[in-house]
């Protein structure tokens, strides 16, 4: 099905070949489509950092607020790219009083203010608009959503946290380490019955648990990508997030100029391919014709199955889940193996949403499978969610909407709430189907800490309507009997000019900003000392530990706008105490910034050195150690929230993701990692000393010693790495975040 080498590999006469050994690499891998793409907006002309400026940006309503915020903080004036606000994860209005609805009254505000684009909630998803409204052949995008991809298209997308967004308002780059370049070389074509997630999730199976293509770029190209409509290569390509890659882009052709002709935008499309002798850094194999219907448990889009050897193994398989849930929740109990009959397995409902889900040409299959059918009176229950209300008006107009809800179906709103735990929740217990990006813990919206407990899996829109026409019994799509026809998206823009505001270029410095009662300014936050103490809040030693672990989604998203609150829920569903320990840290270094001689600081200090010397010029800060954090969402709020508490450093053996190790750094964060096997046997209550940081980090040494100290009073060594670091990001630690950074720029 999908396999992936690592061997360099070249493009030649339309195939890759392995390369010429004595090929120049770094000038052969310009003829990818990605560098392609990437050295046209590259504003730096030699080195291995890549400075890039973007065509256009995309925010949701749980990170414009944040992200506008910032930048006014920091001497926003007007937008200088065309920048899109989308309301597609808080459109609920219903959690917390006002404060939805209030932030999406300051969107527009700002967005008449200085000059954006702001699309009312359930127009659309954020990424489907996007596509249908910014995405062009040869550009490159920045959303502050993980899931920013829109390579497909033609069009480099790259998911980051909200202050790499301030970056691009306020005129600067997006600096990142020239990457390496995979390619996805995919041959045949899928059989009937096989959507872009049973595709995705091979794919992610086949390249997370190892790490094979975090960082890099995936480029797709070779003889199957013409066997695959647009909205299927749409339907994969957003899912590389999923694989930690940095983007991806694809080959483009008569599909995709027929994509950008729909759309009412010809000049949009060129075509884009590789050049003869372009280098690959490694090459994963796809082929089409050998992708069977998946099924994804939980808690990772990678720990995938064919729902055939699922079914087969079923009850070994849920024990494994069971087992996994227990180690992760200790006041919540899993029973999945209760589901498994002479029958099958029984879900108890199943949804087709978002970016990945709700695309059209999936909905349209999802009807003909179920047309005729029923969803049945029991348990199981199937919701849709088409992606834009154009989607939803071209899927009434061609009669599918009648025969999903002839079906037993229920269609909603455009909304992202299945993909992040709000809304669709279900019963303690439950098992949910889901064609949306994601099954990590929480996000179908349970509170294990409160003894609520449901999971997703996920699997393509086909096979869930397959297993809601076999009354919730889990159903692969290639194995039913079904007639299905593409029918020929037409895309009717008028709904969006009708509702949406489009106010690039027309920035009105005069119009006022509209701040609800939820929505408060940063609290103050402090350059980085001299020397720097932290005492371990939290200690984490799963193997991956994601963003929706740091900061839950779901019923937070209310509090994206409300620094201090927002707080409160950071790790509360892995660590509950961290917030309080972080309290009483942060409380303590108050009391030393005031003169006050806190005990706990002056023991710790004692066991290094005088407690009253070191008190002068020793910052004193909360500390996250996990092995690996940061897997997930973009949102940069896993960072922000324990700066908020007081935090000042993270130490792990790497950082899951490049994007949040980056919003560690741009929030003031020193970014500690270990040396790959040495050991760190400390718990929550020990602190690391680390003397002369802040010249370690102006003179970019990435090798640092310190000293860890025990709650009975032992001293060790340890040594902390700090690599990689550009003279921007040396430059925000130094000054304690990015709005200090540019604060002191403007002085």
């Amino acid at each position: 099905m999908i396999k992936y080498v690592q061997q360099g590999m070249q493009w030649i006469n339309g195939a890759p070949v392995a390369a010429d050994p004595n090929c120049d690499r770094n000038s052969a891998r310009r003829g990818t489509i990605a560098y392609q793409i990437m050295n046209a907006h590259n504003e730096a002309h030699d080195g291995d950092v890549m400075r890039i400026r973007f065509d256009a940006l995309v925010s949701h309503d749980i990170t414009y607020v944040g992200i506008i915020q910032t930048a006014r903080a920091s001497g926003l004036k007007e937008f200088p790219v065309p920048y899109a606000m989308t309301n597609c994860h808080n459109s609920l209005c219903a959690v917390g009083g006002t404060i939805n609805e209030d932030d999406h009254v300051f969107g527009l505000s700002a967005a008449k203010k200085y000059g954006g684009i702001y699309v009312p909630a359930n127009q659309s998803v954020i990424h489907s608009y996007a596509r249908e409204e910014l995405a062009r052949c040869g550009h490159m995008i920045l959303g502050s959503d993980s899931h920013t991809r829109y390579g497909a298209l033609g069009t480099m997308g790259v998911g980051e946290g909200g202050p790499e967004l301030v970056k691009q308002l306020l005129k600067n780059t997006y600096d990142v380490k020239a990457p390496e370049v995979v390619l996805c070389y995919v041959t045949g074509a899928p059989k009937k019955g096989i959507g872009p997630h049973d595709v995705a999730l091979a794919l992610v199976k086949e390249t997370f648990g190892a790490g094979l293509v975090k960082n890099k770029v995936l480029e797709f190209a070779g003889p199957g990508i013409a066997s695959l409509p647009y909205d299927f290569r749409s339907g994969i390509d957003v899912m590389t997030t999923e694989t930690t890659c940095l983007s991806s882009i694809w080959a483009t052709d008569e599909e995709i100029e027929k994509y950008y002709r729909v759309h009412g935008r010809p000049e949009a499309y060129r075509k884009l391919e590789p050049m003869e002798g372009a280098y690959y850094d490694a090459i994963i194999t796809i082929e089409l014709d050998k992708i069977e219907s998946m099924i994804a448990l939980p808690f990772h889009p990678s720990n995938a199955y064919t729902i055939h050897e699922f079914l087969e193994n079923a009850d070994e398989i849920l024990a494994g889940v069971e087992e996994e849930a227990a180690k992760k929740f200790n006041k919540a109990k899993l029973d999945l193996r209760s589901k498994v009959s002479d029958r099958g397995v029984m879900a108890d409902q199943g949804i087709i949403a978002g970016c990945s889900g709700g695309l059209f040409d999936n909905i349209v299959e999802a009807a003909d499978i179920i047309k005729g059918g029923s969803t049945g009176n029991g348990y199981f229950s199937f919701s849709v969610y088409p992606t834009s209300i154009p989607t939803s008006l071209a899927l009434t107009r061609s009669g599918k909407t009648e025969a999903l809800l002839e079906a037993g179906a229920v269609i909603k709103p455009s909304f992202c709430g299945p993909c992040f735990g709000a809304g669709d929740v279900p019963a303690n217990n439950g098992l949910s189907l889901r064609h949306t990006t994601r099954n990590f813990p929480n996000r179908e919206g349970s509170k294990p800490g409160e003894g609520q407990l449901s999971v997703v899996a996920l699997m393509d829109a086909r096979s869930i309507a397959a297993t809601a026409r076999n009354g919730g019994y889990i159903t692969a799509a290639t194995d039913v009997d079904y007639e299905t026809e593409r029918i020929e998206y037409q895309f009717d823009r008028s709904v969006y000019d009708r509702r949406c505001y489009y106010g690039f270029g027309k920035a009105d410095p005069d119009a006022e900003l509209i701040l609800g009662p939820n929505i408060t300014d940063w609290p103050k936050m402090y350059p980085l000392t001299d020397n720097l103490l932290v005492e371990l809040a939290a200690v984490i030693r799963d193997p991956v530990t994601t963003t929706d672990e740091l900061i839950p989604s779901g019923e937070t998203s209310s509090y994206r706008s409300n620094p201090l609150r927002l707080s409160e829920f950071a790790l509360s569903r892995r660590v509950p105490e961290y917030v309080g320990r972080s309290k009483a840290v942060a409380a303590d270094e108050a009391a030393r910034r005031e003169g006050a001689k806190p005990e706990k600081l002056v023991k710790a200090l004692s066991a290094v050195g005088c407690a009253d010397e070191l008190l002068k010029n020793t910052q004193f800060g909360s500390c996250v150690f996990a092995n690996k954090p940061g897997d997930g969402s973009a949102r940069e709020q896993a960072a922000s929230c324990q700066k908020v508490l007081g935090g000042f450093a993270n130490i792990c053996y790497e950082y899951a993701t490049k994007r949040y190790r980056s919003n560690c750094i741009n929030w003031g964060i020193i970014p500690f990692t270990l040396a790959e096997g040495a050991e760190f046997p400390y718990e929550d209550g020990d602190f690391v000393f680390v003397p002369g940081i802040r010249e370690a980090i102006l003179a970019g040494r990435e090798e640092i010693p310190a000293k860890a100290i025990k709650k009975d009073g032992g001293v060790e060594d340890i040594t902390l790495y700090v690599k990689g670091l550009t003279e921007d990001e040396k430059a925000i630690i130094l000054e304690g975040c990015l709005m200090n950074y540019y604060a002191s720029r403007s002085r």
